[in-house]
């Protein structure tokens, strides 16, 4: 089975305050729109906080997400992928998604999701010839994964494995749309004249 992981553990330093539950038009938070797009496609999400993280834990529990909490979040990107491979070891494979990107389609998710389960590999979106997010792996990258360190995400991976990634081209703008600043948000939900 393909397991979701939302990585929720980011310090929003850039933001000035806590992005996450920054809330959104409709009146969800950022990251539980972001919970609620990936368990829409994948059945188990499991969301990694930092310690904490308690409102912010509650608010992904509420949307459907087992919570972790990783005690190295603070070093960075690779502690809290890694904290989240090594909790679900089982998985045949992983989908992992960002929760400040919450505009991505839930049927975004569910195709790449499809891929990985049908074909394995690497898998992730191309928008407009750009790169995005989220990005699924199978079990072959189980310990390159789970032994991330630091601020270094799979991008490395990703990198030594070129050759397994395949692409998924969609007409999903979301999948480029991250939030690190408070413009981001503005710009992306268009507030900006």
């Amino acid at each position: 089975m393909i397991q979701g992981v939302l990585l929720a553990a980011g310090a929003s330093t850039r933001f000035g305050a806590d992005k996450l539950r920054q809330r959104l038009p409709d009146g969800r938070v950022i990251a539980g729109a972001s919970a609620a797009n990936l368990k829409a496609a994948v059945p188990r999400v499991l969301a990694v906080v930092r310690q904490g993280g308690e409102e912010l834990a509650a608010i992904l529990e509420a949307s459907g997400c087992t919570v972790v909490y990783c005690e190295r979040a603070r070093e960075g990107m690779g502690e809290s992928l890694a904290c989240a491979i090594r909790a679900t070891d089982a998985a045949s494979g992983w989908l992992v998604a960002l929760a400040d990107m919450p505009w991505i389609r839930p049927e975004t998710n569910a195709r790449l999701a499809g891929m990985l389960a049908d074909r394995g590999g690497i898998v992730a979106p191309i928008h407009q010839g750009l790169r995005g997010h989220p990005v699924g792996f199978d079990r072959t990258y189980l310990h390159a994964l789970s032994a991330l360190a630091g601020d270094r995400g799979a991008r490395d991976v990703i990198k030594l494995n070129d050759g397994a990634l395949r692409l998924l081209e969609t007409d999903d703008p979301g999948v480029l749309q991250d939030i690190d600043t408070p413009l981001d948000l503005e710009l992306h939900l268009g507030t900006l004249s």
